[in-house]
C-alpha cells in the first residue's frame, strides 16, 4: 500500500503534555511477531473502578505517538475517564507502517489483526478495563483494520468507528485496495453469517468529501455493507454546521429503531482527521471533532448494551 502524503504543516500550538504516568509503552507477542503499543490510562482509578477501552489504530507514516497528538484523543479521555489503546504496526511488516488489513487471501490481515487482539487481552488482564464496553476506531489504514477486527469478532466490541477508510471485502491484494482507494467500486465480499443473536458493533464512518487518498464513495459502500447484513434503511439526512467549521452530512442507518450505522460526510475535508491538532500531519483542526464524535458515538452504544 503506498505511503500516503503528507499535507504542508504549520507550527503546532503548544500544549501541556500529560503526566508521564499516564502514557506507558508496552510490548505484545502473539503468532505474527512482537508489536509495540502505547497506552493512555486515566488518573486516580479507585480499586473497584472499571472503565472502558477504546482502541486507537493509526494511519500509514503513523504510530500511536503521532495518532495521539493529532487526535488528542487522550484529552477526550482524560475528561471522560476512559483506557485509549494505541497498537503500532512495525515497518518490517510494512515499510510505511500500514496495516496491512486489505491482505486477507494471503492471512497476514488476519494475523495482525490476532496481534491487536493479543494486545486487547494483556491490557484487559492488566489493567481494570471493563470488558462489555470496548470500542474500535481507526485512521485510513487503520479504519480498514478496525473494521476487520469487528467482523472478526462482533461479540466483542460494542462500536466501530472508521475515518477515511475502506470497507473490509472490498480488496484482498495491495492491486485491489489501490484500486478501492481510487475510487474504482470494487464488490465487497458478503459479511459471513453471524451466531444466532448476534449483531455486527454499530459502525460510525466519518469521510471528507475532499480526500485525494481515498475516495469518499468508500464511505457509503461501508455503510451499505453494515445496514445490509442488519436489515437497516437509512434515516433523514441531516447537516451539521458549528461555527466556522467544515459542514457536515450526517446519516443514520436504523433496523427497527436499533442504531446500525452513521455516516458522516465533511465538506471540504481532505486525508486528515476532523477537528485535529495544527500543525500535525493528516490533521484538519478546521473540521468537525472527531475524537468527540467518535466517543460520543461509542458511550451510546455502551449505555444501550447496559440497558
Amino acid at each position: 500500500m503506498p505511503s500516503l502524503p503528507e499535507p504542508s504543516l504549520r507550527a503546532p500550538r503548544v500544549r501541556a503534555p500529560l503526566p508521564t504516568a499516564q502514557w506507558s509503552a508496552g510490548l505484545v507477542v502473539g503468532l505474527g511477531g512482537a508489536r509495540s503499543y502505547r497506552l493512555y490510562k486515566p488518573t486516580g482509578l479507585r480499586r473497584d473502578e472499571r472503565l472502558p477501552l477504546l482502541v486507537m489504530l493509526h494511519g500509514c507514516n503513523q504510530d500511536g505517538q503521532a495518532l495521539a497528538d493529532s487526535s488528542q484523543m487522550n484529552r477526550v479521555a482524560a475528561r471522560e475517564r476512559f483506557f485509549v489503546l494505541y497498537p503500532e504496526q512495525d515497518r518490517l511488516s510494512n515499510a510505511q507502517r500500514c496495516w496491512n488489513w486489505y491482505d486477507t487471501r494471503s492471512g497476514r490481515a488476519q494475523v495482525e489483526a490476532g496481534i491487536i487482539e493479543a494486545a486487547i487481552d494483556q491490557v484487559c488482564q492488566f489493567q481494570p478495563v471493563d470488558p462489555a464496553r470496548i470500542a474500535l476506531a481507526g485512521l485510513s489504514a487503520g479504519a480498514g483494520m478496525a473494521a476487520l477486527l469487528a467482523i472478526r469478532h462482533p461479540e466483542r466490541f460494542r462500536a466501530v468507528a472508521m475515518h477515511s477508510g475502506v470497507a473490509p471485502g472490498v480488496a484482498q491484494s495491495t492491486a485491489g485496495a489501490l484500486s478501492a482507494m481510487g475510487g474504482r467500486r470494487n464488490v465487497a465480499t458478503p459479511l459471513a453469517p453471524l451466531a444466532r443473536g448476534t449483531h455486527l458493533p454499530a459502525l460510525l464512518v466519518i469521510q471528507g468529501n475532499a480526500d485525494p487518498v481515498v475516495a469518499p464513495a468508500n464511505a457509503l459502500q461501508a455503510v451499505q455493507l453494515w445496514a445490509r447484513r442488519e436489515l437497516a434503511t437509512a434515516d433523514a439526512t441531516r447537516c451539521v454546521q458549528r461555527g466556522a467549521r467544515y459542514g457536515a452530512s450526517v446519516t443514520d442507518y436504523l433496523a427497527q429503531g436499533r442504531l446500525v450505522a452513521t455516516l458522516c460526510e465533511v465538506q471540504g475535508l481532505g486525508h486528515a482527521w476532523s477537528g485535529g491538532a495544527a500543525g500535525r500531519p493528516f490533521s484538519d483542526p478546521k473540521g468537525p471533532g472527531a475524537s468527540r464524535m467518535i466517543w460520543s458515538f461509542a458511550a451510546r452504544q455502551f449505555a444501550r448494551a447496559a440497558k
